[in-house]
């Protein structure tokens, strides 16, 4: 059954085109995830799919429900959302703050529960002035929980933590998904796209250019294995290029090489014995399976944490 689903979805600002005819279907009890750089487009079909920015044109269907109507605040109420930078009462508790959003929905999770799942029993009495950035990231997505949301959007929810952090937030959301909720994750880190989401799209420049499993977009760039190299001088790519079991090179901006290969065991060595052929001498070498942002790369020429 389809949780959420868009049509032909734009938004403007003046000139700009911030989505550019955006279709999506998310699927209950999935993780989704939309991947891109900064300045792709993906808070703003955040916001738009949230409620909270109204579209130029395309429709949206949340639970069944559309913005605009009557039915409003009865969907927010089946909703939780974290913004990228959500802002809370510095001079409230943790508890306090829990038990303010608490209050705004129906039915809810008491707020000792919701402090325990998020880890932050030792903070209970805590102002937020005094809470560390992860744990401040933790408080949101307590906020967001207390509701017991059938959806959860969460906006690039682990940017700048530290990876313990992180760690804490990716457990509690696929808590959430095991136990029946539907997640719109927007998120610019690969790792983070792969370890949680079921399907994941690209997008880039308000469009979406892929979307799929992350194990069959990966699969779709018919490599399996990296090496990235640099050497003390520059190489002849085209003698690298013709080496069997070679995919492809391409010589980076850094000055080094990316060079994507079908069998790592097989063609490492062959890789290393033209180096030495060339005269040349490695600086850095580094193996390392296929991942989304190779994806990315490969689709559009840049990095996903490009601006």
């Amino acid at each position: 059954m389809i949780a959420i689903q868009c049509t032909d979805l734009v938004k403007r600002y003046g000139q700009m085109t911030a989505v550019d005819k955006l279709n999506l279907e998310i699927y209950k009890k999935e993780c989704f995830g939309l991947l891109g750089p900064n300045g792709a487009g993906k808070t703003t079909t955040a916001e738009m799919l949230e409620g909270l920015l109204k579209p130029d044109s395309g429709q949206i269907t949340v639970l069944g429900d559309t913005w605009g109507g009557s039915g409003d605040r009865r969907l927010r109420e089946r909703l939780g959302v974290a913004l990228q930078q959500t802002e809370l009462t510095d001079r409230l508790t943790v508890a306090e703050t829990i038990g303010l959003f608490r209050s705004f929905y129906s039915r809810s999770k008491p707020v000792d529960e919701i402090i325990e799942i998020l880890g932050l029993v030792e903070k209970r009495k805590t102002w937020v002035s005094r809470l560390s950035g992860g744990e401040r990231q933790r408080l949101a997505l307590a906020c967001s929980l207390v509701g017991e949301p059938e959806v959860l959007f969460l906006d690039e929810p682990t940017t700048g933590l530290d990876p313990q952090a992180r760690l804490w937030i990716w457990e509690v959301i696929l808590a959430f998904k095991n136990n029946g909720g539907t997640v719109f994750l927007t998120t610019h880190y690969m790792e983070e796209a792969e370890r949680l989401c079921d399907r994941v799209g690209i997008m880039d420049r308000g469009r979406l250019i892929a979307l799929d499993t992350p194990e069959a977009l990966i699969d779709s760039l018919n490599a399996a294995q990296i090496i990235e190299l640099s050497t003390d001088k520059p190489l002849e790519q085209s003698k690298l290029e013709g080496l069997d079991g070679i995919e492809r090179v391409v010589l980076e901006e850094t000055g080094g090489y990316t060079i994507k290969v079908a069998h790592l065991e097989t063609t490492l060595s062959d890789v290393l014995a033209e180096v030495d052929r060339q005269g040349a001498t490695i600086v850095y070498l580094k193996t390392r399976r296929t991942t989304l942002e190779d994806v990315f790369v490969n689709l559009t020429g840049r990095a996903l944490r490009d601006e």
